[in-house]
């Protein structure tokens, strides 16, 4: 498995150029399908929240919607002009919010998950850096 380390643009960029290709593939394969659409959305989320790098780790829940929204436009039921193609992605955007929640709640939590590691692992560091603690007396209260 690759361990490739995103920046919080990359991740943004690598989640959205996925999701687009997926939705292309899905129109070309399955004729629009958007369950098929939200079944790869989840995988991507967990790819973008675990290359992301540990500066950037916050970016990943909030690019993984945007890459939702952007890879819909072709998938989206469109009718003529600008207003349908929008009016469209809206429709699915709102009929699909099932598949955006859960692809952000899987990157939420791989996130969180993460953070708290490297926190716990950088306390760590700091305690043994600062060697033993000396042992501390209790005082004696005088009588």
């Amino acid at each position: 498995m690759p361990n490739p380390r995103l920046t919080g643009l990359g991740g943004g960029l690598f989640c959205g150029a996925t999701m687009f290709a997926l939705a292309c593939l899905d129109q070309l394969l399955f004729g629009s399908s958007l369950v098929v659409y939200g079944v790869l959305f989840l995988p991507v989320c967990a790819l973008t929240a675990l290359w992301v790098r540990r500066g950037d780790i916050v970016t990943a829940p909030v690019v993984v919607p945007i890459a939702f929204a952007f890879g819909l436009l072709p998938v989206a039921d469109g009718g003529g002009g600008f207003g349908g193609e929008l009016m469209g992605l809206v429709t699915a955007l709102a009929t699909q919010a099932g598949w955006l929640y859960g692809g952000t709640l899987v990157a939420g939590v791989i996130t969180t998950v993460r953070k708290i590691r490297l926190m716990s692992r950088r306390a760590a560091q700091r305690r043994a850096a600062q060697g033993p603690r000396p042992k501390i007396r209790p005082r004696r209260r005088p009588a």
